[in-house]
């Protein structure tokens, strides 16, 4: 853990805060949640359960317990309606900004649904928080606003032509929030999520990430399909280094850090295959007859960038962001969670 995430930590304990988190019941922001709520913060979450599940929130309910869990107040709404997001910013005081229509190819497939909640709602939130004064909105960018730009590695203020709609919709939310920043005074932090898994993170469905579905499937003693010859690389980040770097942008008090964008990240480089590797072999340790499966190989996914790799000295240097999980460490605890899921499913 870094000092300054620990700082921030201890603060925030000392001194609790009222956000708003939304998307709360998906995968990034079911885990926002957990730690606020252990930080003893009082939460509201907004989510309209479209891509989130409730039984995300009921872990976290199981996982904090009941008393800390009378601090946490849940909103069944949707940042496409302008009424529900100012009720949901009422009288908070951070922001953090997770609800979104993910998805490189669920936006090539539908684009204007995309649009309408990674656009539209995005502005809904925007009027929102600033009508409602919160002090400050950190919101969920991606490492797709790179598009086409070919230089290794990605550094903030270096980007090309978006590949996607998804990615369109991405460079729009830091253009609005810029404009946000400079016509109202409100305080905004962009973080360009790169590949974030871990625990929680949906396994099932046509759009479900990689990592999950790959474990799902391998669980299943199904053969996953990687997309291309297996050494398209991307700088895969452990949710917990996520939740850390949303910590640390909403609590900064350093002025240079505020109103930027920043990469989130592990800093780091692997391959499909290299992936598949390592989650076989791990997962191998549980079930043993993992050990066997191959993989088979697909065409590559239209809209997908070839390589990814994050600069996080930016987020280092201002935010105090020091991710505390590598790809093996984060994939150790993933994968723990998802055989203990399986298990218990079994059971039942």
């Amino acid at each position: 853990m870094s000092e300054a995430i620990s700082r921030v930590k201890d603060d925030l304990r000392a001194s609790p805060k009222k956000w708003l988190v939304t998307g709360v019941a998906g995968f990034i922001g079911s885990n926002l949640l957990e730690e606020l709520i252990r930080l003893g913060q009082t939460v509201v979450g907004l989510d309209n359960l479209s891509t989130g599940h409730s039984h995300n929130l009921e872990e976290v309910r199981q996982e904090v317990g009941a008393e800390a869990w009378e601090r946490f107040t849940f909103i069944k709404g949707d940042i496409r309606n302008l009424t529900d997001c100012r009720t949901a910013c009422r009288g908070v005081e951070f922001v953090l900004h997770q609800a979104a229509l993910g998805s490189v190819p669920r936006s090539i497939d539908d684009p204007i649904r995309t649009h309408q909640s990674n656009i539209d709602g995005f502005l809904n939130m925007l009027l929102s928080a600033r009508d409602e004064d919160v002090k400050r909105f950190v919101y969920a960018s991606s490492s797709s606003t790179y598009g086409d730009h070919p230089s290794l590695p990605k550094q903030e203020d270096v980007t090309g032509r978006p590949l996607s709609p998804y990615a369109v919709t991405k460079c729009a939310n830091e253009l609005y929030a810029g404009v946000f920043a400079k016509n109202y005074g409100i305080e905004c932090i962009g973080l360009r999520y790169f590949n974030v898994f871990g625990r929680r993170q949906d396994p099932n469905g046509a759009y479900a990430a990689v990592i999950p579905r790959w474990i799902g499937e391998m669980l299943a003693g199904t053969r996953p399909t990687i997309n291309g010859d297996g050494e398209t690389s991307r700088d895969f980040c452990y949710i917990d280094n996520t939740v850390q770097a949303n910590l640390l942008a909403a609590l900064t008090v350093d002025r240079e850090a505020v109103n930027q964008i920043y990469n989130v990240a592990g800093g780091g480089r692997t391959t499909l295959n290299e992936l598949f590797g390592i989650i076989r072999d791990m997962l191998g340790e549980h079930q043993p007859r993992v050990r066997d499966i191959v993989p088979l190989y697909g065409p590559f996914r239209p809209g997908d960038i070839q390589h990814s790799h994050a600069d996080i000295a930016k987020a280092e240097r201002l935010l105090g962001y020091g991710p505390g999980f590598d790809v093996p460490r984060g994939m150790a605890e993933t994968l723990a969670w998802f055989c203990r899921r399986n298990d218990s499913a079994i059971v039942k």
